[in-house]
């Protein structure tokens, strides 16, 4: 058994509270002991990626106080059910805290990315593979571009809802950008609008459900389908393994 330590992320903390929540069911369920660092709060990516690197480093700082505090009280690893989160922390501390002028932060941060798994890699990779079904439809994966581009995650995901028993649709789609991209759907809404209009354009008839490692992108694909009167479910990976759990 391994203890882990769950960064929660903010759209987890403040949108989608039942993704964080079903993360640690799906982990106890695998065997690992679970904490949820008090401290932590946003990784920094949406002020980092407007280009307010000083506002990100102090608040990524305080994430990185509260997760090596964990490590130090004994976690293994911190998991993160976000491709997006987990690529901040794993892959751009370290630019950041050096761009924002806090040479002291940056070796903590690359000895503290070390460290940081995203959940569907964590489960897979470490032999963590919870037990269960999910219930009957067709899925078609979000592919989130942080979680393969960036962290290089590809076969994870899709490999635990075929244990699952769900049935995967082909998505011509799937690996393209949803548009959210943070900031971007802000900027450039127009721009972020089409570009999940184009994904939802090519999902197929009879998928019923698209699930993905991001809820962010859950949430930018979920806005434009209910927009469009679209009758698809949009869920995160952990919450179809927690209901797996239940059946």
């Amino acid at each position: 058994m391994s203890r882990v330590a769950l960064f929660v992320t903010c759209v987890g903390d403040l949108i989608t509270p039942d993704v964080p929540a079903a993360a640690v069911r799906v982990l106890r369920s695998a065997g690992d002991e679970v904490e949820v660092p008090a401290g932590q709060t946003c990784c920094g990516q949406p002020a980092w990626n407007a280009g307010f690197a000083p506002e990100a480093a102090s608040v990524a700082e305080t994430s990185l106080v509260a997760l090596e505090q964990a490590l130090a009280d004994g976690a293994d690893a911190v998991v993160v059910p976000a491709g997006s989160c987990a690529t901040m922390i794993r892959g751009y501390w370290p630019t950041l805290f050096e761009a924002a002028g806090r040479p002291e932060l940056v070796e903590r941060a690359r000895v503290l990315g070390e460290r940081v798994r995203e959940l569907t890699e964590w489960l897979v990779d470490q032999g963590r593979l919870p037990a269960g079904k999910a219930g009957p439809g067709t899925v078609a994966l979000q592919r989130s571009c942080h979680l393969e581009r960036e962290l290089h995650i590809r076969t994870q995901p899709r490999e635990l809802l075929e244990r699952t028993g769900c049935e995967l649709a082909e998505w011509p789609a799937d690996d393209s950008c949803c548009g959210f991209g943070g900031t971007f759907s802000v900027k450039l809404p127009e721009v972020s609008v089409a570009m999940a209009d184009e994904k939802l354009d090519a999902l197929s008839d009879d998928v019923t459900e698209v699930v993905g490692t991001d809820a962010s992108c859950l949430l930018q694909l979920e806005g434009r389908a209910r927009a469009r009167g679209m009758d698809v479910r949009f869920r995160h990976i952990a919450e179809v393994l927690a209901e797996g759990l239940d059946a």
